[in-house]
Order: C-alpha cells, then sequence, then structure tokens
C-alpha cells in the first residue's frame, strides 16, 4: 500500500496551497496522537520548528490536535530536527514533530514524526497515520484534553549534546571558520557550539525574519559562502540547510566538498581508529562512483539505500553500520545521533582537520568524482517511466553504460519531477545518455 501524504522526509508542501494547511496540520496532530496513544501513562509529545512565518499557525494546529486527543505538549520553539530527535528520547516524550521543508523556500513548509526512540517513523507507522487522518478523530474526554508548555533551555541541551561528540583533548582554537546557518533553524546553536570549542567564527544567514530562510544562503546556495572564507581569509567554510540535518563545507581555497567527500573521511578515519563498524558505509544511490571505487581501495564497503535519509539510516541498522550519509550533505553519525545532523557532522570534520594539522582542500578532497550529471523533468500527470518507449530508451542506455558507468532514474519524492542521472568515465557519453533519456520522458508526458 503506497503513501498518500507522507513523502520521503514526512509531509510537505505549499503552505496553504497544498495539504500543509492548520486543518492538515491539526489533523495529523489528531492521528499521529492516536496512534501513539500505548500505555496509560500520561502522553508526551514535543515539538520543534524551524525559522518559517508558517511555523506558528502549523505549531498552533498542532497543539490543537495532540491536545484533543490527550496528549501533553512540549514547545521548544526554533531548533534544529537532530535536536527534536534527541530530545524526544532524552525527554522520554512518546512522540517528535520538526516543522520544517528543509531546504525548501519559506513558502513551504512541512511535519516531521519522530518515534519515542528518535528515529523517524516507518512506513508502516506513516500508512497508520494516513488512515486515521482520514477517520473522524477520537476525541479525549472533557478531563483527559493535554496540556501545552514551552521550555526554554532546549537550544543549551543540544549544543552540550552536540559537543560531547568531539573528544575531550580537541579544541578549534586557531580556526577560522565561516558559518551559513541558512536564516533557519542553527542560527542560535550553531555558532555558539562551534565559539565555545574555540574557534573564530563568522556567521552568514544568523538574522531570521520568517520569510529569508534559505534565500541565497544556506547548503543549496554556497556562492557567498565561497566569496566570503576566501575574502576573509579562513580555514573553512560551512553551510546547513535550513533545519541544519546536513551540510555543505568549502575548503580555504572556495572550492566546495559535498557529502561524498565528507563520508570517505569520516569513513577511513574512524576504521583507522577502530570505530567504523561494519567495515563500511551506506549512501544512496546517487553518491558518486568515485566514493565507491575510492573505499574499495581503502578495503571499505559502499551500500547503496534508496535516496532519502530515512532509507539510508534503515540500511545502517539492518547491516549494524554507525556511518551513513548521502551526497546532498545529508551525514548519519548512529554514534552521535540518530538521523542526519550538519552540526554534529561538521564537528568531526573540524576535529579531523585539528587533528591532522592539513589545509582543508588537501584533507576534504580524497578522490576525483567521475562525471555524473543529473537532470529534471517535470511531468505534470500520469506514470512515464511506465512508457514502452521510454522503457527501451533506458535499457539501451544501461546497456551502453555498463562496465564504465551506471544509471539512476527516480521518481522524487518531494516534486512531480522525473530525476535522470548517469556517471561514467566518459564525460561526453554521460551527457548524450541523459538527453536521450530526458527527451524520452519529456516525449512521453
Amino acid at each position: 500500500m503506497g503513501r498518500k501524504f507522507f513523502g520521503t522526509d514526512g509531509i510537505r508542501g505549499r503552505t496553504n496551497a497544498s495539504a500543509m494547511t492548520a486543518e492538515m496540520a491539526m489533523k495529523v496532530g489528531q492521528a499521529a496522537g492516536a496512534h501513539f496513544l500505548r500505555g496509560d501513562h500520561k502522553h508526551r509529545v514535543v515539538i520543534g520548528k524551524d525559522t518559517r512565518l508558517s511555523g506558528y499557525m502549523i505549531e498552533n494546529a498542532l497543539v490543537a490536535g495532540f491536545t484533543s486527543v490527550g496528549m501533553d505538549v512540549v514547545q521548544f520553539g526554533p531548533i534544529p530536527t537532530p535536536a527534536v530527535a534527541l530530545l524526544t528520547r532524552s525527554m522520554r516524550a512518546d512522540l517528535g514533530v520538526m516543522i520544517s521543508a528543509s531546504h525548501n523556500p519559506y513558502e513551504d513548509n512541512g511535519i516531521k514524526l519522530f518515534g519515542p526512540d528518535g528515529y523517524k517513523l516507518s512506513d508502516e507507522d506513516e500508512i497508520a497515520i494516513e488512515a486515521l487522518i482520514e477517520q473522524p478523530a477520537k476525541l479525549a474526554a472533557s478531563d483527559d484534553i493535554g496540556r501545552a508548555r514551552r521550555i526554554e533551555d532546549a537550544r543549551g541541551r543540544y549544543i552540550h549534546a552536540a559537543k560531547l561528540s568531539v573528544p575531550d583533548h580537541i579544541r578549534f582554537d586557531g580556526l577560522h571558520i565561516v558559518l551559513d546557518c541558512a536564516h533557519g533553524a542553527a542560527y542560535q546553536v550553531a555558532p555558539t557550539a562551534i565559539w565555545e570549542l574555540g574557534a573564530k567564527v563568522t556567521t552568514i544567514g544568523v538574522n531570521p525574519n520568517g520569510r529569508n530562510i534559505n534565500d541565497k544562503v544556506g547548503s543549496t546556495h554556497v556562492a557567498t559562502l565561497q566569496e566570503t572564507v576566501v575574502a576573509s581569509g579562513a580555514d573553512i567554510g560551512i553551510a546547513l540547510d535550513g533545519d541544519a540535518d546536513r551540510l555543505i563545507v568549502v575548503d580555504e581555497k572556495g572550492r566546495v566538498v559535498d557529502g561524498d567527500q565528507l563520508m570517505a573521511l569520516l569513513a577511513v578515519s574512524m576504521s583507522r581508529n577502530g570505530l567504523l563498524l561494519g567495515d563500511g558505509i551506506v549512501a544512496t544511490v546517487m553518491s558518486n562512483l568515485g566514493l565507491e571505487r575510492y573505499l574499495a581501495s581503502q578495503h571499505l564497503e559502499l551500500v547503496r539505500a534508496k535516496v532519502g535519509d530515512r532509507y539510508v539510516l534503515e540500511e545502517m541498522r539492518n547491516r549494524g553500520m554507525n556511518v551513513g550519509g548521502e551526497q546532498s550533505g545529508h551525514m548519519i553519525l548512529l554514534d552521535h545521533g540518530t538521523t542526519g545532523d550538519g552540526l554534529v557532522a561538521a564537528l568531526q570534520v573540524l576535529a579531523e582537520l585539528v587533528e591532522q594539522g592539513k589545509p582543508a582542500s588537501e584533507l576534504l578532497h580524497l578522490f576525483d568524482p567521475v562525471p555524473q550529471l543529473l537532470k529534471n523533468v517535470r511531468f505534470s500527470g500520469g506514470k512515464p517511466l511506465e512508457h514502452d518507449s521510454v522503457k527501451a530508451v533506458i535499457a539501451a542506455a544501461e546497456a551502453e553504460l555498463a562496465g564504465t558507468g551506471r544509471l539512476v532514474i527516480r521518481p522524487s519524492g518531494t516534486e512531480p519531477v522525473i530525476r535522470v542521472m548517469a556517471e561514467g568515465d566518459d564525460a561526453a557519453q554521460v551527457e548524450a545518455v541523459v538527453d536521450r533519456i530526458c527527451d524520452a520522458v519529456k516525449a512521453a508526458v
């Protein structure tokens, strides 16, 4: 059975122009609350959000939904997604909620749910919640309605936990770091944590106004970060996304370092120190073939999962591995948390910079990526990948790339586009293959 409302990372859409309305948020609160009412104890849900204007509306609607079915609510205010996961577990909550649309523009918003163990919900839980959304809510009796309260020290708790991920002997004294917080959820916690560890921090994107989250800043817009790093002579630049569950790094020369290079660095370092479990890491089908070849040269395995950090995490847990992530910068380090954490991953990279005493340009470029090209084809309806003409072009492309490259074609989990990605040793061949497939998909829609 498919999912109607949940995508690869919760429920997401344009506020008041899709499923992301106050009414829908209240129904999600009622349905998720009912699903997690287990046992006779007083149930509790914790809620965090990023800095979007619509966060106020969605938060209040969720509070109404949860309290109406008998759950108490603890509100954190603006805080990163990984902080919600952490505090769900540490506060013994029955459910955690993050209100965010990650790297999307401010007009969008979303709802991510975490179970009492701090992990994102399974497909089965999401399907069960969807079924409850479409049924009349089972409201609590008048004397069993929940209460809501806001706590002010949530950010401090998360900062403390993030700093504990850095070994005691490591200090960042002498490092100059440019940090871009995307005007998002980490605008307070990330600069504080890195400064407290001794670094000089130059900040970008730390003045949210409700409408500027991810606007020409953050992990998907790194031009300003690159310019600032070079102009200021900084040692490294770090860009987080709107909810701070992923990062992109810029070296001292202004070159972008993606999640593949960061996973390579951490995997080899942890393997050298006897900390890497499973003799490998988990990435997605989108990670570069160069990463796979590099890890193989280090006698480490690259396990590929479906796109989406939830699927990376699922594969990590199944295989007993503790490092995984995505090329886009989601980094999951199970020794330190239960979901992607841009700040904690950044701290590990900075610790390696201190430990090895190398410039970022040397430390963070461990392999040369093979030519890779990704193009998106938007469609308005139907299933273009099921057309015989498209299937034939894809089959021919797979045969052409066999042994020298890879082809990945998939519908997006968050918007109506088909993503066509190819990679291989011959850049011209890769581009020709992608263009042929895109043309075939366009002709079928």
